[in-house]
């Protein structure tokens, strides 16, 4: 604690901001300092009191620990004020627009979350008898029935945990195939441009990774592609709408392709949220698609999960699915757990349990909610928002691809050249200004790219005030009149710009009292 002369501001040599005068607190009017937790405690200082437990007999032999835990001790006000004011440096949907783009950072409506915590759902347990979970059964099995519905594939499995998990159930299942034919595949094509996961899932399913270039109008280059279609080829992962926002108009004869070699055909759906209801992967000659509900279908984002990954497969890779999965008969619901009967062909279990139930309560509502001509209404204003941040930044923006975009809209770095102003810069700036910066320097194939993603739930008034506030920061930066103003951004956020370079090449993951290693 700096008892003499309070807490800084801002951080050693951050410069002399006479615009943001220091305070003797490091508190900035409502916006609250707050020392690490572990600085705050006092030995025997307690928020509540606990009988003295019963003397047991030890079981740990010589591993019973024989000194403090290092938990600080505290009172109850000091916890509550502790997390309050953390909680205020925290930026959320709740809060204000959350452009990153590829992410799909919409509101979440209330009623799903109340809808997660009924007790009737929120306090069930995964063991429970089957008997006893009839409503939950049948609330993950009508779920399944709609994604289903909404993508025109014939099988879904429930259980993968997020994006990435769907992923690999997906190439797994295309794996499982394969073998049952008794073919032995080498290689997935990839795009450039895809999300790191795809290759990174291909690797880890033992295929090497065959990277495919895109052409100048930001797509899959069918040529390239199709050069490199073999017998040795399982597959192609790709994304529709893609990375750089754009939709893949040779889907189909993509898929073709693919299948006439042989492999399969896997698309990432983690954009979904630009083609809901209005096109169904399933009549594209999709094979496997994964879902992230905790994206299209509004369950909280970006908090460090849980999310959710439903993946919908073709006739071709339905028996493969993984267990367990909902089977609805004459005697009600049941769960499919072993690798038998209809399952045989089941590559097997992906997690312990049948999926993220609280995720699957909140896509239900938000569902039912909207109902098929709402679902159909996201998809189009998601992309009428994206085109209208477009348009009103293109002038002063360069967009690497033209014509219209879908879901995301792309900008480069081309227009700061020679003002020494970076994409980083920029997003710097943002934060002063209320923002949470855009997704940067992706997709990697984009130089300084600047990725946008309104999604469907902003105003027209809250893009305004966004391309104004965009629009301000670049001709900022091309007036050159205060060199600094960018260099020295954040100035108003908790935290000063920091030395990222150095803090990932040199993190501090654990906390030590002054005076100790």
């Amino acid at each position: 604690m700096l008892n003499n002369v309070g807490r800084q501001t801002r951080p050693e040599g951050a410069g002399g901001d006479t615009e943001m005068p220091e305070t003797f607190t490091g508190n900035r009017a409502l916006n609250l300092e707050t020392p690490l937790i572990f600085e705050q405690g006092v030995p025997g200082r307690i928020g509540v009191d606990l009988p003295e437990p019963k003397k047991v007999k030890a079981k740990l032999g010589g591993l019973a620990r024989k000194g403090r835990i290092g938990l600080p001790d505290l009172s109850e006000p000091q916890v509550l004020r502790h997390y309050v004011r953390l909680s205020r440096q925290n930026y959320s949907i709740d809060a204000g627009f959350y452009p990153l783009g590829s992410c799909t950072m919409k509101h979440n409506p209330r009623i799903n979350e109340k809808a997660a915590r009924m007790p009737g759902l929120g306090d069930i347990h995964p063991l429970q008898p089957e008997s006893t979970v009839q409503g939950a059964l049948a609330l993950v099995y009508e779920l399944a029935e709609w994604l289903k519905t909404i993508t025109g594939m014939p099988a879904v499995a429930m259980s993968p945990a997020a994006g990435a998990h769907g992923e690999l159930c997906g190439v797994m299942a295309m794996r499982a195939a394969h073998e049952a034919r008794g073919e032995v595949r080498t290689r997935i094509l990839v795009p450039e441009s895809a999300h790191g996961t795809n290759p990174a899932t291909a690797a880890l399913c033992g295929y090497k990774v065959d990277s495919v270039p895109a052409r100048a109008d930001g797509r899959m280059d069918l040529e390239a592609f199709e050069a490199k279609l073999g017998p040795d080829v399982a597959g192609v992962m790709l994304t529709n709408p893609n990375t750089c926002g754009l939709f893949e108009n040779d889907i189909r004869k993509i898929a073709d392709l693919v299948h006439a070699a042989g492999g399969y055909f896997y698309c990432d759906g983690a954009n979904f949220n630009a083609i809901l209801g209005r096109t169904r992967p399933g009549d594209l000659g999709v094979d496997a698609m994964h879902i992230n509900l905790h994206k299209t279908f509004s369950t909280p984002h970006g908090g460090g999960g849980p999310g959710s990954g439903p993946v919908v497969l073709s006739d071709a890779l339905a028996p493969f699915a993984p267990v367990p999965y909902v089977v609805k008969d004459d005697n009600g619901y049941r769960l499919q757990e072993d690798v038998e009967g209809d399952a045989a062909q089941s590559f097997g279990r992906m997690k312990t349990f049948h999926g993220q139930m609280g995720m699957f309560i909140r896509a239900l509502a938000y569902m039912l909610s909207h109902g098929a001509d709402g679902l159909k209404q996201i998809a189009e204003d998601a992309v009428l928002n994206a085109n209208y941040i477009r348009v009103g930044l293109k002038d002063v923006l360069h967009t690497p691809f033209d014509g219209v975009c879908m879901h995301e809209a792309l900008f480069d770095d081309s227009t700061l050249k020679d003002t020494g102003v970076s994409t980083l810069d920029i997003a710097k700036a943002m934060i002063d200004e209320g923002y949470h910066p855009m997704t940067m320097y992706f997709p990697l194939v984009v130089h300084g790219a600047m990725l946008v993603e309104p999604t469907e739930s902003e105003t027209k008034e809250t893009l305004d005030l966004f391309i104004g506030t965009m629009r301000h920061l670049v001709d900022k930066a091309r007036t050159g009149n205060d060199p600094d103003f960018f260099k020295n951004a954040p100035r108003y956020s908790p935290r000063r710009r920091l030395d990222e370079t150095g803090a990932a090449r040199k993190p501090i993951l654990r906390w030590a009292p002054e005076g100790t290693e």
